[in-house]
């Protein structure tokens, strides 16, 4: 549970294709029962020309190759993922804590099959604010929206 070799680093646009691949692939292992909606090529520009434009991208880099990103912006953790051998090595909080050093509120969905993807934000201060049928995500999967906050709040 090192992340002594691991370069953290704010991603190029040119490394876009390589983010995409990192989420298809991540996706793909970790949450086989969704559709695959999308080519990888639509994937590569949407991640090239909307994740990459709208968020602070992040990547975890071993051995000069990318591992895992978390992409950001004000208010939200649109995308944290990571290549399945890299989970489990505290790569995702230090992507995660990125987020967390620039913004004091932050948001993310996550599905509510994903129990992995759910211990590790509840493990890392994030609060189910509610639960949906997923009638509104793309995937139509029932899903769950999560919030964080750097100073403890009422209410």
């Amino acid at each position: 549970m090192t992340v002594s070799n691991t370069v953290f680093r704010k991603a190029a646009l040119e490394e876009s294709e390589t983010v995409a691949s990192i989420a298809r692939k991540s996706r793909a292992h970790f949450l086989p029962y969704l559709p695959d909606l999308h080519s990888f090529e639509e994937d590569k520009g949407f991640y090239r020309d909307r994740v990459f434009s709208e968020c602070d991208v992040w990547v975890a880099v071993e051995s000069q190759k990318l591992v895992g990103f978390c992409a950001f912006k004000e208010g939200w953790i649109e995308h944290l993922y990571l290549l399945p051998m890299h989970v489990g090595k505290t790569l995702g909080q230090v992507l995660l804590n990125k987020a967390k050093e620039s913004h004091s509120f932050l948001q993310l969905w996550v599905f509510q099959e994903n129990r992995r993807a759910i211990n590790f934000y509840e493990r890392n201060g994030f609060s189910k604010v509610r639960e949906t049928d997923g009638t509104s995500n793309e995937e139509k999967y029932p899903d769950a929206l999560y919030e964080w906050h750097s100073q403890p709040h009422d209410g």
